[in-house]
């Protein structure tokens, strides 16, 4: 950005001037007047240009002096309008230290950082000392002629110069090379002055370009410190159109963006916290200029240099680094420095030189641009001047300096061939843009860096942060802020995720969308931009177009396919056109954008809302103006709700805080009319929909987890208004140790004082409204989920609120109307099916309302109990204006977050029941509406438990009203279960039974009376029977005789009729529950005996037997045995079947008896188990001792041992044998080699068996040699037969 060397034959004076400057100072003076008389008026930014290497500095002749007088542009938004009687703006006067002048009614003590004077100095000499920083509250005035820190009085000086008046305002607009060009003559302390001023004057720019987080540059230290005014007695007066709009952006409280990510602006003067800050560029530079690391400060013209060096460390030696800046305008324009800082904000060094400039400006030595002195020189001073240069610093510029000698003695030269010679301490030319340096590269390697993370929360973070850069830019209207949001969504857009999402079919992560749809948001408070230009408008649209056609730009809702309508288009269709509306049009998330491009600010209604807090209905009407008031007189704004909103959130975005605030004062005022509105259309409809038992959702486009989020944009510009800021923190910190906001009532400007009516109020009236607005759940499961995310951030923000008389009447008045809105109204009488619930709207209602008006909290909570998309059918529903009833009849499958609103509902009913303890009356109302509404067996479990839990608290006597409850709750869930498959069923059985036996015995007594309609028979015995048995139980009862023979006699009818009904699973449950009673018990077993030969398998049969054993039925366990071993059929390689124990068991429990049961058994043995081993390990056990030696006592045996000759056991040999040669035979079939040893011993087997015949050994001979004729081919085989058997 350097500028030419001006000729000798432009400029007559080639050193001081010999004459006095003041004739041609006062012709400056005279032609800045006009600039100076709108210094109150902040400048738009000038229009943007393609940034050039550096401006020639030219010779001037008289018709390249002519320039217009003025600004550079006037605003779109018109200054605040004077009500009747208030008086005209005050003269500026400068106060000590650093008493600034307060820009439209700030702080006296004015920006943060701005320089201000000290005593002593005098006007257009040397600078003065750092002042202090603004002393007064934010927005408050002084008191006295003059309030300093800690309440002193400071006297009054004389006014500053008219010089240093113009040369603050021109420094702050023009480019100098415009002053050069609307002079000929320019003194040189006049320049000196402009040069002087045009550096920053605001730590608060600084401190925005060095750290992602907003700080707050002023006191403990950090930045406390004014800057003096070099050279200037007077105080620093006015401030530049830069500082007037920053000024102005931040003379109301931080602006929060209602997008997620976004981060509070921090307001001027308050002091910024070391420890949050330390390790941010901006706080590691303010110790650097406080430990004296800043060196060798030099300001040539519009170029400011010096050294800062870094202490040494345990790991680092000390540094000095070579710092350079250049400015124009009060922005910094370029850095460089030597540490080689790699980001896209300045690094610590460039930080304390800036702020040592800033504070310490009378340390400066402050030359004028370096052609200035050149333009002294003669030639033998500017040779030497060249030589001493190119010694000092011959191995750098040597090459560049023969190359330049070339070039300028060669006539025909491109150099030659330009008037003048560039200078780089010059300032920019007019053509330059005029913004702060960025550093566009770095930005765009931060961007893809944090993409190319993912979803990690460090990378989410950081895209937020930079976010809330954005916001903050605009704010100080910085055209950066637009230019980096630029550079920003060029990396989005080149994400390489978008295409494999696209590719795949897939959404991308919940964390991505909201960046995404941050991004949106953004662009569309950019181009709503209240002082933006249709050039710059122009561009903005094209390129918003040109990544919107692009086939990976992610849509609006979420979703990549087109396959549903979108409802937002059914606005604009009527029912006759639902099929022509299925070919919606393609939007995305920068279509809202685009289409805030056709919005403009000159309505002149709107100007006049924005402008002044007075503006009210004349006593007159002309025509047509009947809907720009209402009834009060109050201005109302017609406009799509969120349309309007985005205003709002664009004036706020771009620092108008005041004029958003008065512009959502009238989208309310147009609210409240809307809904009275519609309560009197209701009221004539009111019969005629009750009997209809339909309604209709008017409203198809929800206000909340709309893109624009107008509620929340509304809320916040209403509660920043009213937020007490505290002065001894900083708000920017991590969420874990945000410290909650503290509101005040702040009265609304134009109404009545007797209403009471504040911004507050008016906060919370328009959250009540847009929450309880009865809407249609939108499509897909991002939209959904953001619908309900919205709700939680709306009702955060609600809590944060301490409710006093004034919002507690707000909160009733809108709470009723709420209830009383019909159709309108998600919480009127009728609701569509297919509307939002209101479940986590009403809970946040009810808790609020609950101290204050009990009956109107129930009423509302429980009317919000209802979920008709799971009450009701769609059939024959035709009210709905919607074409998606047509398309799709039912579409509850399709709301994807249906588990999250039941589980909000679930939440709802049980803060009711918490607060209904002990209200018998109201605790049977909620029961009600849980058993009506909540159609989720394990939420109805839950709400049980949650009730059981508050029921009994470990130090207190349990209630016996919720207790009771409990159970109602629990016996439902028994119902709802019983028919069904839930993994949770045991769980919710054991602890039923335990609520009704904290209940007491009559509930015990009645679940087991009215088991069939609770419990499958199996858990009636097996859990509910045995735990009310249990000696525990009995215990912790403490019941009397009658009270356990009451409860007996019902478990045992209970074991009774659950036998009778399965007994194959509750037959052994039965016979235990019924041990005591000897006629129940008589009873079970003949229920088990008419089932054992129909149902029951022999497993259940010889589980039943044994325990007949275990209780000293031998003869009925044998009897059972006998009924299991029909059922049974083992085959010949089931050696190791499970039931083997239990025939061994039956066949030694019939030899205890006697030989008579040993002989009925053995059959049955014969014709079940064809397992050659299993018999003979039979035959083996029978022939050991003699039967009936263990059997029933009295019984007569003969003690002698059995043989196998004779019956029963010849009949069991005789199939032992039998059984081996099967089974021979068989396993020969397809034996391998690898089994020949084991066949082999399978045989000695045999053999053993075989000779407890008396012809045996004869018999298994024969068999050997049957084997060795009809398995010759195994010779091998064969081989080792005849060698163990011969």
């Amino acid at each position: 950005m350097g500028r030419g060397h001006v000729t000798p034959n432009s400029h007559p004076c080639l050193g001081r001037l010999p004459t006095p400057w003041y004739p041609s100072a006062l012709s400056f003076l005279s032609s800045v007047t006009p600039l100076l008389r709108r210094s109150l008026l902040p400048l738009p930014p000038p229009r943007r240009a393609h940034r050039q290497a550096g401006r020639h500095r030219l010779g001037l002749s008289g018709s390249d002096a002519a320039m217009a007088e003025g600004g550079e542009g006037e605003e779109l938004l018109r200054p605040s309008l004077l009500a009747a009687g208030s008086p005209g703006p005050k003269r500026l006067c400068s106060r000590v230290m650093g008493a600034a002048v307060p820009p439209l009614g700030g702080c006296p003590g004015g920006p943060v950082g701005a320089a201000v004077p000290s005593g002593g100095a005098r006007a257009g000499g040397g600078g003065g000392g750092g002042g202090a920083q603004g002393c007064c509250p934010l927005g408050g005035p002084g008191t006295g002629p003059s309030c300093g820190p800690e309440g002193t009085l400071l006297p009054l000086l004389q006014p500053e110069s008219l010089l240093d008046a113009a040369a603050k305002r021109v420094a702050g607009s023009w480019a100098f090379e415009r002053v050069e060009g609307r002079f000929q003559r320019i003194p040189e302390p006049v320049q000196r002055r402009i040069v002087y001023w045009s550096f920053p004057r605001s730590e608060r720019q600084i401190c925005m370009y060095s750290s992602f987080q907003p700080g707050r540059p002023g006191g403990n230290g950090a930045s406390g410190g004014g800057a003096g005014a070099a050279g200037n007695g007077t105080g620093a007066g006015s401030s530049s159109s830069e500082d007037s709009q920053a000024a102005a952006a931040t003379t109301g409280p931080a602006v929060l963006s209602g997008a997620p990510g976004t981060a509070p602006h921090p307001a001027p003067g308050a002091p910024v916290s070391a420890a949050v800050t330390e390790g941010l560029p901006f706080r590691r530079g303010i110790r650097l200029l406080e430990t004296g690391a800043v060196d060798n400060v030099l300001q040539v013209g519009f170029h400011l240099s010096g050294t800062v060096t870094e202490s040494a460390t345990a790991t680092e030696p000390e540094m000095t680094y070579k710092v350079a800046i250049s400015f124009d305008r009060c922005k910094i324009t370029s850095v460089t420095c030597g540490c080689g800082n790699k980001d896209i904000f300045y690094c610590a060094h460039v930080v304390a030189l800036s702020l040592y400039r800033i504070r310490k400006p009378d340390q400066v030595k402050l030359r004028l641009p370096i052609s200035e002195t050149l333009f002294q020189m003669n030639r033998d001073q500017l040779q030497k001047f060249v030589q001493y240069l190119i010694t000092a610093h011959h191995t750098e510029v040597l090459p560049t300096a023969q190359k330049l000698a070339d070039e300028i003695l060669s006539s025909n030269s491109e150099i030659n061939q330009v008037h003048g010679a560039p200078d780089p301490t010059a300032g920019a030319s007019i053509d330059d843009e005029n913004c702060w340096h960025l550093d566009e590269e770095q930005v765009r390697e931060q961007v893809k860096l944090f993409l190319s993370q993912g979803g990690y929360y460090g990378s989410g973070k950081q895209l937020n942060s930079m976010f809330a850069k954005v916001r903050e830019m605009l704010r100080m209207r910085d055209s950066n802020g637009a230019r980096m949001l630029t550079l920003i969504t060029e990396q989005f857009m080149a994400d390489p995720r978008l295409a494999l999402w696209r590719q795949q079919g897939t959404g991308m992560t919940d964390k991505c969308r909201q960046l995404w749809d941050e991004l949106g948001a953004l662009w569309v408070c950019v181009v709503l931009n209240p002082h933006c230009t249709l050039e710059e408008k122009g561009c903005w649209l094209w390129q918003l177009r040109k990544w919107g056609d692009l086939d990976v730009c992610p849509l609006e809702d979420g979703n990549y396919g087109n396959e549903l309508p979108n409802i937002t288009s059914a606005l604009t269709q009527s029912s006759n056109h639902r099929q022509s509306s299925l070919a919606r049009p393609r939007r995305t998330v920068f279509t809202r954008a685009i289409e805030g491009c056709d919005l403009h600010w000159q309505d002149s209604h709107l100007q006049r809302i924005i402008s002044s807090d007075f503006y009210i209905s004349p006593t007159y009407q002309r025509e047509g103006e009947g809907l720009l008031f209402n009834s009060q007189g109050q201005p109302l704004w017609l406009e799509h709700v969120p349309t309007a909103c985005a205003r709002v959130d664009a004036l706020r975005s771009h620092g108008y805080p005041k004029e958003a605030l008065r512009l959502t004062v009238a989208i309310i005022n147009t609210l409240r009319l809307q809904q009275q509105r519609q309560l009197e259309i209701y009221k004539h409809q009111k019969k005629e929909l009750l009997q209809r038992g339909a309604t209709t959702i008017t409203n198809l486009e929800s206000w909340v987890g709309h893109p624009l989020n107008p509620i929340g944009c509304l809320f916040l510009t209403l509660t920043e208004a009213c937020r007490v800021e505290d002065e001894n923190c900083l708000e920017i910190s991590d969420i874990g140790d945000a410290k909650p906001p503290v509101y005040q009532h702040v009265p609304v400007a134009n109404s009545c004082p007797e209403s009471g009516e504040s911004y507050l109020s008016l906060a919370l009236e328009v959250a009540l409204m847009g929450m309880g607005q009865q809407r249609v759940m939108p499509e897909g499961l991002y939209a959904q989920d953001k619908v309900w995310r919205n709700e939680e951030q709306i009702i955060t923000r609600l809590q944060e609120l301490e409710l006093d008389a004034v919002l507690v009447q707000t909160l009733r008045k809108q709470s009723i109307l709420l209830l009383e809105g019909g159709p309108f109204s998600g919480l009127g009488e009728l609701i569509h099916r297919e509307s939002v619930p209101m479940h986590t709207f009403a809970k946040y209602l009810f808790s609020a309302l609950l101290p204050h008006d009990a009956d109107l909290a129930y009423k509302l909570a429980l009317r919000s109990m209802r979920l008709p998309v799971l009450e009701t059918t769609p059939s024959g529903d035709v009210t709905h204006p919607h074409h998606i009833v047509s398309v799709v009849p039912s579409r509850y499958p399709r709301w994807f977050t249906l588990g999250h609103l039941e589980s909000q509902q679930c939440e709802l009913a049980s803060t009711m029941l918490t607060a209904a303890k002990g209200d018998m009356l109201r605790l049977r109302t909620v029961l009600e509406a849980i058993q009506k509404n909540i159609h989720s067996s394990s939420l109805i479990f839950k709400l049980a438990q949650d009730a059981f839990k508050i029921a009994t608290p470990a130090d207190n006597n349990s209630d016996t009203t919720l207790l009771n409850v409990a159970l109602e709750l629990g016996l439902q869930v028994m119902r709802m279960t019983l028919s069904t498959l839930n993994w949770r069923r045991r769980e919710m059985v054991r602890w039923l039974v335990t609520c009704a036996t904290e209940v007491g015995v009559r509930a015990l007594v009645s679940i087991l009376q009215s088991w069939y309609t609770l419990f499958t028979p199996t858990e009636a015995t097996s859990i509910v029977a045995a735990t009310v048995m249990s000696h525990t139980t009995i215990l912790r009862l403490s019941l009397d005789y009658p009270q356990r023979e009451e409860l007996a006699s019902c478990a045992r009818t209970l074991a009774l009729q659950c036998a009778m009904k399965d007994p194959q699973n509750c037959a052994l449950s039965a016979l235990t529950l019924c041990e005591k009673d000897h006629i129940a018990f008589e009873t079970a077993y003949q229920i088990v005996i008419d089932a054992a030969s129909t149902g029951m398998t022999y497993s259940q049969l010889f589980t039943i037997a044994r325990y007949m054993e275990h209780r000293g039925y031998p003869l009925r366990a044998f009897k059972l045995a006998s009924l299991a071993m029909t059922h049974l059929n083992l085959a010949y390689n089931q050696d190791t079947h499970p039931a083997i124990n239990d025939v061994l068991w039956a066949c030694a429990l019939s030899h205890s008896l006697g030989k008579n049961e040993l002989a009925a058994i053995i059959p049955l043995v014969v014709k079940s188990v064809h397992c050659a081993t299993v018999l003979s390990d039979i035959l083996r056990r029978c022939t050991m001792t003699a039967p009936g030696l263990a059997g029933i006592p009295g019984r007569r045996n003969s003690g002698k041992l059995m043989s196998t000759d004779k019956a029963p056991l010849r009949q069991l040999l005789d199939a032992t044998i039998s059984a081996y040669i099967n089974t021979t035979h068989s396993r020969l079939t397809h034996i391998s080699p690898r089994h020949y040893g084991e066949f082999i011993e399978f045989l000695s087997k045999a053999r053993e068996t075989f000779l407890l015949a008396q012809d045996g050994h004869i018999q298994f001979a024969q068999f050997i040699d049957n084997l060795k004729q009809i398995y010759k081919g195994k010779k091998k085989l064969m081989l080792l037969v005849r060698e163990r058997f011969g």
